[in-house]
């Protein structure tokens, strides 16, 4: 028997509410034993199936887009359509792939779509720039470093 709509609904918003929730989180303190002055160090990898620094970094980094799913164990975030109010007859949708529990560039994989309106104001495919896409993962990369960074010191 096939799962219900209502069913298959509420596992999507456990789903997107648990990740939510976990990417809300820091990092969970962990205690430290040893001497001198040393910060305790935050656990970001603790809870989710891909690296935390990205994870987080996607996040924070593509916030100003849509969240529409987030799967913290598979790796895939998707962003709704979002138009820029400066250029009404366009709007991006982005599609972010975390593929390893390590912090590297080969780990991470983003697509945009792009889309504009005709003169009948219907929205069509258009082509995105070459380098858009390299470009939101230099970001994502960049921030996910910087908070890696920030935990280590």
């Amino acid at each position: 028997m096939a799962p219900s709509k209502a069913v298959i609904r509420g596992a999507t918003v456990v789903v997107i509410a648990s990740g939510l929730m976990l990417s809300a989180c820091g990092g969970v303190r962990v205690p430290f034993t040893g001497g001198g002055d040393k910060k305790p160090k935050a656990n970001v990898q603790q809870g989710i199936g891909v690296n935390g620094y990205l994870w987080r970094a996607t996040l924070d980094t593509l916030s100003f887009m849509p969240l529409l799913t987030a799967d913290p164990w598979g790796g895939v975030v998707n962003y709704d359509w979002y138009v820029n109010p400066q250029t009404p007859n366009e709007r991006f949708k982005a599609t972010v792939f975390i593929l390893d529990t390590r912090l590297r560039a080969d780990a991470l994989n983003v697509t945009v779509t792009k889309e504009v309106k005709d003169a009948a104001g219907a929205w069509t495919s258009a082509p995105v720039a070459a380098q858009t896409e390299t470009d939101l993962e230099n970001a994502i990369l960049t921030k996910a470093r910087q908070l890696n960074l920030a935990n280590a010191s």
